[in-house]
């Protein structure tokens, strides 16, 4: 399940100043549009952008915002990559993902990473300000529809490493015999594999089980 739960202290804000906000995300007019939107909100400052992994993990560490919006599909360090580096140094970061995945594995794997939030783009119009000010106070923030899916899926069954690997390879159009070969295992190996990740997805078929993986975030596109 989502933890919901308030987020450490951080330090006391000034409630006069601003909340300094940094924005990473690869691509240039979602930055500027972004950046537009942060504008007309009172009481918010953009303080940087980032077009990259490393280079928001380094614009961070400079100007050490109050809030920080991470898209999750950048070169060099992906988003997710980042927010743990992020963490790593500054545990009390505030971070929001901005993405346009609601996969539930995507948000599992960006909470684990110390994502404070999950915000679909899709949202951004009617729901940016929000979300900061409820990051900013201490609050979690997550879309409905991305708290939707993870209800959805909060009693399904995880895939271990091993049936990851084998979708993984399926997924890129490997037969079960190539697929076995690629692992150093045996085909029967493969296809006992193939009939758990089917029971454990509630999927029909090979190509049904990729396709669910995909929504998921359980695969990357």
């Amino acid at each position: 399940m989502i933890d919901l739960s308030p987020l450490p202290d951080n330090t006391k804000h000034d409630a006069t100043l601003p909340i300094r906000v940094l924005i990473a995300d690869d691509h240039q007019l979602l930055l500027d549009g972004i950046g537009s939107l942060l504008s007309s909100f009172p009481g918010v400052e953009l303080v940087g952008q980032a077009s990259d992994g490393h280079q928001v993990v380094e614009k961070f560490t400079a100007l050490q915002p109050d809030i920080t919006l991470m898209d999750l599909q950048m070169p060099g360090l992906s988003g997710i990559e980042a927010i743990a580096a992020i963490r790593a140094t500054y545990p009390l970061a505030r971070i929001i993902v901005l993405t346009t995945y609601k996969g539930d594995a995507q948000v599992l794997r960006a909470i684990a990473a110390g994502a404070s939030g999950y915000m679909l783009k899709s949202s951004l119009r009617h729901e940016l300000l929000t979300a900061i000010q409820n990051v900013h106070a201490g609050r979690r923030h997550f879309t409905p529809e991305v708290e939707a899916e993870m209800t959805r899926y909060a009693s399904a069954d995880v895939l271990s490493n091993r049936e990851l690997e084998v979708l993984q390879l399926v997924a890129q159009g490997n037969s079960n015999r190539a697929t076995g070969t690629l692992l150093s295992i045996k085909e029967e190996t493969v296809k006992a594999h193939m009939s758990t990740i089917l029971a454990k997805l509630g999927a029909k078929d090979r190509t049904h089980a990729v396709t669910i993986a995909l929504r998921r975030g359980i695969l990357d596109a």
